[in-house]
């Protein structure tokens, strides 16, 4: 998410294009909303294979969400028309158009007063988050503008432990969406990942090159925008 950050700010200055990125987690780790101050603190003594789970902050806002077995979709590009509900569906359309082209069908959900009151991100999804057909929150995703540049990151959780959610959360867990779909090679991030970059060409009407970053680039963001970390 560190890189998240960078990218918005390298875009803000015009040094970046914009971008779509994906990745998974590891070590597992909660990570916090930027505005989020009170979590338990019983959560700095939890394990996942025998290592702690690391806890960070977000610079994008809303509540706590467990990174293992999930995979987080970032979109950094300059800032589209509309408010703030309204950019959220323009940006994730393609999340829509990718799960559906996989067999699952997404919607969004429906602002609850109550989302503040819950640590867990995944416990109620807002207007700006994607529900399954049985109203189970599937991918929770936040905002950071900076001027006209936009970052938006989401975690979709595909084979998250159920035993592990609920230790965190204390709350029994949504379905897991890797069960929703079929999979090449035994491979569901990959097919995940090729379904959405499909369809985000197709609904943003572009290109994508793949490139990774620069030991340059690299050393900047460990430099410039570490995250914290508690």
């Amino acid at each position: 998410m560190a890189i998240d950050r960078w990218l918005l700010e390298k875009h803000r200055q015009g040094q970046h294009p914009p971008t779509l990125r994906f990745y998974t987690w590891s070590p597992a780790a909660i990570s916090l909303g930027y505005h989020q101050r009170e979590y338990p603190a019983c959560w700095h003594e939890l394990l996942w294979q025998g290592k702690p789970l690391e806890i960070v902050r977000r610079p994008t806002g809303g509540r706590a969400v467990l990174h293992q077995g999930d995979l987080t979709y970032a979109v950094i590009t300059s800032l589209m028309p509309g408010k703030r509900l309204e950019v959220y569906k323009q940006i994730c359309q393609f999340l829509i158009e990718g799960w559906r082209s996989l067999g699952v069908e997404l919607s969004y959900g429906t602002a609850a007063k109550e989302y503040m009151n819950d640590s867990n991100c995944f416990a109620t999804a807002t207007g700006a988050d994607l529900v399954t057909s049985t109203g189970a929150k599937a991918i929770g995703s936040a905002q950071l503008r900076r001027g006209k540049a936009i970052l938006q990151h989401g975690s979709m959780m595909l084979s998250t432990d159920r035993a592990l959610f609920e230790k965190v959360f204390a709350q029994p867990a949504p379905g897991n969406l890797q069960q929703l779909f079929v999979h090449k090679d035994n491979n569901p991030i990959a097919t995940l990942v090729e379904a959405l970059s499909e369809a985000a060409r197709t609904c943003f009407e572009i290109k994508l090159q793949e490139r990774s970053l620069s030991d340059a680039e690299w050393q900047d963001i460990f430099t410039r925008s570490p995250l914290l970390a508690y």
